[in-house]
């Protein structure tokens, strides 16, 4: 049999630090056009490697994609997975051809699932609702000075720029609306999700960029996914509070808000949130709970491809 290679590559802003396993060879390239064709010949002369890389605030999206496009297998993963997986091997030190190194061990070890690389399409979609974010943000953060301004000329510079980011956020929904009217696929997939009680396009849409392997995936993996699977700390006779932590943290915030209007709307989560607050649940725990309840609902109905009924 051929013994699968796993390549890791850490990457920056400048470069690519690579380390190939079983064989341990270790390069660096620039990050560049470039350096990206010198880094597929070097696979070129490896049996069926697969690439492991930390996601990295979205630096890590051009390599990703491009070697996709070349139909090199990739595996974005958690950065604190790796890091906690290099601390459990002894590696303390932190250096890019360490996490290199790291990130090819941590692919032998563990067989991280595919990632599925967003296309073009997808990347537009989801940069516009990252502007979107950080318009939202920003308008919050003004409207607090405007309380807070004392002369008229800083509130009138403050109101100014209220003006003008409201604008921007009504000009981004709009662009966001035609983006999903302009694919089949997304405008099938959003009109399943609204047609849930408490899911409003805003959702849907970071739905649709921030998770595109919704209806692809299992119970636990979609739950996971989200970062609202609990987690057990169980040991010997102790049993431990179950938490939740990670999953993609614009989806969970995103699922949360949606959940607020939900178990207030829709009478499925309507019900089983005041069943679980009569059986004596915190509200923190039973808003997780509904929230996992609505994201796995969610993932049945694009596998299934039908919209929500009461029944």
């Amino acid at each position: 049999m051929t013994q699968e290679v796993y390549v890791g590559v850490d990457v920056s802003q400048e470069r690519l630090d690579v380390h190939i396993k079983p064989s341990g060879r270790s390069l660096s390239v620039p990050y560049t056009d470039a350096g990206l064709e010198e880094l597929m010949r070097v696979f070129e002369k490896e049996a069926l490697p697969v690439v492991v890389m930390e996601a990295t605030g979205g630096i890590e999206h051009l390599a990703a994609a491009f070697l996709s496009s070349r139909s090199v297998p990739v595996a974005v993963v958690n950065p604190r997975q790796v890091r906690e997986f290099a601390r459990a091997t002894g590696r303390l030190a932190k250096t890019d051809a360490i996490d290199a190194e790291a990130l090819a061990l941590f692919g032998q070890a563990v067989e991280p699932r595919l990632s599925k690389v967003a296309d073009a399409a997808e990347k537009a979609l989801s940069e516009l609702l990252a502007r979107r974010r950080a318009v939202v943000s920003m308008l919050a953060a003004e409207k607090n000075r405007l309380k807070q301004a004392l002369t008229t000329a800083v509130r009138e510079r403050i109101s100014a720029h209220i003006a003008y980011l409201q604008r921007e956020l009504g000009d981004l929904d709009t662009e966001l609306k035609q983006k999903v009217e302009e694919s089949p696929v997304w405008k099938a997939r959003e009109e399943l999700l609204v047609s849930v009680p408490g899911i409003g396009e805003s959702t849907a849409i970071t739905l649709l960029s921030e998770m595109p392997e919704l209806g692809s995936l299992g119970r636990k993996s979609v739950a996971a996914l989200a970062g609202v699977a609990p987690i057990n700390r169980d040991s010997g006779k102790m049993r431990g509070r179950r938490t939740t932590w990670g999953g993609r943290e614009n989806v969970r915030k995103s699922l949360f808000m949606a959940t607020l209007s939900a178990v207030r709307f829709n009478p499925l989560l309507k019900e089983f949130y005041t069943r679980l607050l009569s059986a004596g649940k915190p509200k923190k725990v039973a808003m997780v709970a509904c929230m996992r309840k609505l994201i796995i609902l969610l993932n049945s109905l694009i596998a299934q491809g039908r919209k929500w009924q009461p029944a």
